[in-house]
This record gives structure tokens, C-alpha cells and sequence, in this order.
């Protein structure tokens, strides 16, 4: 299964490596050159096959637990200021998504969308400390009546060039569901409360809708 975000470039892409490999055929003789080509562009399209899927996750449903949004591996867990909505004190976990982790981006939460803005940006590297606030990024805020409030930022990499957002401020979300896409290459921060006991680590590979991140 892929998703609906990816429909259009695969086609395109179809296409592109379908009039690649026809005109290699015809307008290359050497045999081994038209080959190499073929599996070359052939090799390029299962990649963004790849990228793009959407495989089927089943989410066990708990107010009182955050799920990862995202596949990917943690890179931090710090506690941090946040300055864009809650301007206090609160647990930062951030998880890297490289470009062959599965890229859609599932509501760590069920609730109430409060606050949803975007924020066009620069396209550091992902790791950047500064990425988070310089890049092209998103930022969410999901109220629970367990949680509360808790926040979480798409931000897009060096590789990335769009952040799909489906959060609308007023939508009630169900915990799992599909929030969004990152084209290429990202991470995704969770700003929790302090409280909040963390079961994930450093390093730690998580698998978004699935894993739980932390727990009220």
C-alpha cells in the first residue's frame, strides 16, 4: 500500500523510467551501457516505491500513553523551553527518520487539535540543532483530557522539500490516524510534560503508531 501523497510521483516516475528504458533500447547499441542504464532507473523507481508506502499499523488505543508518530530512531530526549506555544518547561523527545524509514506522520494522541501553524524555513540537516526552529517545519498542538496539551513538530531535512499537514485546528483526531507526510528525508519532536515517564531511549528504533513513547 502506498500513500496518497505519493500517487502523483509515482507516476511520473513510471513514466520517466518507462521512456528511459525505451530510448536506451533504441538509441544505445552497446548492449551492456542500455543495461546498466535499465537497472540503474529501474533501481531509482522500487526507491521511491519505497519511500512512499503506507503499510498497515494497528493502534492499540490508551489516553494515558503517547505512540511515536513516526518510524524512525530517537535522537534526543532533553528537557527544553518551548518557546512557540507553551512557553514553559518540557520533555523534548525527537526521533530521525532517514530516507528509507516509512515517512507518514500518525497522531501520537487522540483529542482536540488546538493549535496548527506552518512555517516555511531553511533545510538543514535534520540532526541540526538549530533545525528545529530554521527549518521548513510544522507545529501541532493535540489536547487529551489524560495529557492535556502536548505538541508535536514535523520539520523537514536537507532532503525534504514539503511537509504534508492534515491537522485542523478545531478536528477531533483519533489516536494512530494518519496526520501527515514528509517528503524525503526528517524528524519529528514531541514536547511533553515534565511529568511525563518517558519509556523510550537514546538510539532507540521506534515504529510510528505502534511504539509508545511515553506514559502519563
Amino acid at each position: 500500500m502506498f500513500h496518497k501523497e505519493g500517487y502523483v510521483i509515482i507516476v511520473i516516475s513510471f513514466i520517466i523510467v518507462a521512456i528511459i528504458n525505451l530510448f536506451t533500447n533504441i538509441f544505445i547499441a552497446h548492449p551492456l551501457t542500455s543495461k546498466i542504464i535499465g537497472i540503474f532507473s529501474i533501481a531509482i523507481f522500487i526507491l521511491i516505491l519505497q519511500f512512499f508506502r503506507n503499510p498497515k499499523r494497528v493502534t492499540q488505543i490508551n489516553d494515558s500513553s503517547i505512540i511515536s508518530p513516526v518510524d524512525g530512531k530517537v535522537v534526543a530526549i532533553k528537557k527544553v523551553y518551548e518557546k512557540e506555544y507553551f512557553k514553559n518547561d518540557r520533555v523534548q523527545v525527537s526521533i530521525f527518520m532517514s530516507p528509507i524509514n516509512v515517512h507518514v506522520t500518525r497522531f501520537p494522541i487522540g483529542g482536540v487539535i488546538k493549535f496548527s501553524k506552518y512555517h516555511p524555513g531553511k533545510y538543514l540537516v535534520a540532526w541540526h540543532p538549530k533545525s528545529s526552529e530554521l527549518n521548513e517545519r510544522t507545529t501541532v498542538v493535540v489536547e487529551n483530557k489524560n495529557f492535556g496539551e502536548i505538541l508535536y513538530r514535523q520539520i523537514a531535512g536537507a532532503v525534504a522539500r514539503r511537509i504534508v499537514n492534515y491537522a485542523k485546528i478545531g478536528k477531533t483526531v483519533i489516536q494512530g490516524d494518519d496526520a501527515g507526510f514528509i517528503k524525503f528525508g526528517s524528524r519529528v519532536d514531541l514536547f511533553l510534560p515534565l511529568n511525563s515517564k518517558i519509556k523510550v531511549k537514546i538510539d532507540q528504533t521506534v515504529k510510528g503508531g505502534v511504539d509508545k513513547i511515553a506514559e502519563k
